[in-house]
């Protein structure tokens, strides 16, 4: 009787076994640099569910683990899978913490490593996750909506959470500071239609007033003319993202959290909120 060829010869490596609950943490096949773990409640990967994604990106504390947990219960209520990648700090050598709130550093795109990640869970988990849902606070924040002006047609909400930088939808200014040369940098000009099509919401503390992390200066690592013009602390920031998101038609909601500084676990009670609504309202 004639029998099948393992599975490690079709596809090059060995298969692991699909985790679920906490998972442990992968590295990312194409590129073992970057790793990533899960939440994943174990219902979700009987044949029959249909299971969301959800990504969470860490701030410059990579606190990844207590943002997993965090989500569990979320996963649990909605039915949707978390995945938590995560970006070394001192990636290229040179202690830089904050290359992929920024998305590009070096060679490296940060966009496509996410994006990697993403084909990888639904290659193991069997399941297409051509759209997903994105949140991060502080540099989670930087991310998200720096992700969110570059691929919209992967994303079925948008949560951004106090970043330090914005990038405004700015056709006068370069990246970062605005959109004029996206083509030259990534390839491709931003697609304010699609960008329309996604659920946006912004959450800051309206405590979180410190500069000091936050103000550029000539000879920094990401000055630019024009890098500090969308406000002194945060909350100016938060709302001048909005207002650009606003004159561009973009539907973008802002939740400000009385009393709350930069606090990440009080402000994703927020993000939770509003990706919550849209995942149980969306078959």
């Amino acid at each position: 009787m004639a029998t099948s060829p393992h599975l490690r010869d079709v596809i090059g490596f060995e298969p692991r076994p699909v985790e679920t609950g906490h998972t442990t943490l992968f590295a990312l096949r194409s590129d073992p640099r970057f790793s990533y773990c899960l939440f994943v409640p174990p219902g979700l990967v009987r044949p029959e569910a249909q299971p969301r994604l959800v990504v969470v990106v860490h701030g410059t504390g990579r606190s990844t683990a207590e943002a997993r947990q965090s989500f569990a219960d979320f996963a649990r209520w909605t039915g949707c899978m978390i995945l938590l990648p995560v970006f070394p700090a001192g990636i290229l050598g040179d202690a830089n913490r904050d290359g992929y709130k920024y998305l590009v550093e070096g060679d490296i795109r940060y966009d496509r490593i996410l994006l990697d990640m993403v084909r990888e869970v639904g290659e193991t988990y069997g399941r297409d996750f051509r759209t997903f849902a994105l949140a991060g606070y502080s540099g989670g924040g930087h991310f998200t909506h720096r992700f969110l002006l570059l691929h919209p047609d992967r994303l079925w909400a948008a949560s951004i959470g106090a970043p330090g930088s914005v990038t405004l939808l700015d056709p006068g200014r370069d990246w970062w500071v605005g959109v004029r040369n996206t083509r030259a940098i990534f390839g491709h000009d931003v697609d304010l239609d699609a960008i329309r099509s996604v659920p946006v919401h912004l959450v800051v503390g309206d405590a979180d007033l410190e500069t000091w992390e936050i103000t550029h200066r000539p000879g920094g690592r990401h000055w630019m003319v024009g890098a500090n013009d969308a406000g002194r602390t945060r909350p100016e920031r938060a709302e001048r993202l909005r207002a650009s998101f606003e004159a561009a038609g973009v539907n973008a909601t802002l939740d400000i959290a009385p009393g709350v500084a930069h606090d990440e676990f009080k402000c994703l009670e927020y993000a939770k909120s509003f990706l919550g609504r849209i995942a149980l309202s969306e078959p």
